[in-house]
């Protein structure tokens, strides 16, 4: 025979027990720590993807600056001169690199020097500071 349930009958009060509130507060302060503990591996995980992508972009634009020399037989005076013909640059093949390329990951212009302190132009990313020096990923990144 099957266990009938009266329509008038409550269930029992075992039956209806819910989440007190101290649960209910458990769980979210649980949630939150998981939350707070994914986020910070997510957002260090874009600053070191941003500082990898400044290091690369170092080098190739490095790249376009000698691709620049080689064609004008002169160093760029100011990056915009690969983006832009100079007028007195003969044998400019460019446009050598795009107007979006002459900044660092962060948004910021790189810093170009001619002539350089140890080499004929210094290239250098400030990282994610903006500031000189600095470490992990608001170390300066530069051509060497």
């Amino acid at each position: 025979m099957r266990n009938r349930r009266s329509l008038t009958r409550s269930p029992s009060a075992a039956a209806q027990r819910g989440m007190s509130l101290i649960e209910i507060i458990i769980v979210i302060v649980l949630i939150g720590a998981v939350i707070a503990f994914v986020g910070t591996r997510v957002i260090g995980g874009k600053d070191r993807g941003d500082y990898n992508l400044a290091k690369s972009q170092v080098s190739t634009l490095a790249g376009k600056i000698e691709a620049f020399q080689m064609d004008t037989g002169r160093l760029p005076a100011s990056l915009d001169e690969l983006v832009t013909q100079p007028g007195d640059a003969s044998g400019w093949l460019g446009p050598y690199a795009k107007e979006a390329e002459l900044k660092d990951p962060w948004g910021r212009a790189f810093d170009y020097r001619t002539p350089g302190e140890s080499r004929d132009f210094d290239l250098v990313s400030l990282g994610k500071d903006g500031q000189p020096g600095g470490t992990s990923v608001d170390a300066d990144i530069v051509y060497e």
